[in-house]
């Protein structure tokens, strides 16, 4: 029997392990600048000088989000990218949003990713779309390359 629990516990680090450096080498693919590609608030499109001037910084475990030089959302995040689809949640410190907690899913393709994140208190999204009065938001995001 002590056998058993010692083998089992051994499993459960190992597989503990990896799923920590599979989060890890997913946070260093989110770091940089990002450019927004496209992005729609409840089934509604962002306006074009909105998209065309969001950027996202992320460093760490920390994103801000600028949309027209004005903070949009500031906010420590957490990942895993274990689960399918991804999930991000963040903690905003700034912005609309300031003091909630958003729950998200994410993509990343090279240097493509797709966010959808629901509104404060509204489950995290099970898909990236969105429907009217869902509070959803849908991004997508170029790595900007120095």
């Amino acid at each position: 029997m002590r056998t058993i629990l010692v083998g089992l516990t051994v499993c459960f680090l190992c597989g503990a392990d990896k799923k920590e450096d599979a989060v890890k080498k997913e946070l260093e693919l989110l770091q940089g600048e990002w450019s927004m590609v496209s992005g729609e608030i409840d089934k509604q499109p962002l306006p074009e000088n909105y998209v065309k001037d969001a950027t996202r910084l992320v460093k760490g475990d920390e994103t801000t989000v600028t949309i027209n030089g004005q903070i949009w959302m500031k906010a420590k995040f957490t990942i895993d990218s274990t689960k399918k689809p991804k999930t991000i949640d963040y903690e905003v410190s700034d912005g609309p949003a300031k003091g909630k907690t958003l729950l998200g899913i994410y993509e990343l393709d090279g240097d493509t990713i797709k966010f959808c994140y629901a509104s404060p208190g509204k489950d995290r999204p099970k898909d990236f779309a969105t429907e009217k009065g869902a509070g959803l938001t849908l991004s997508t995001w170029k790595k900007i390359k120095k």
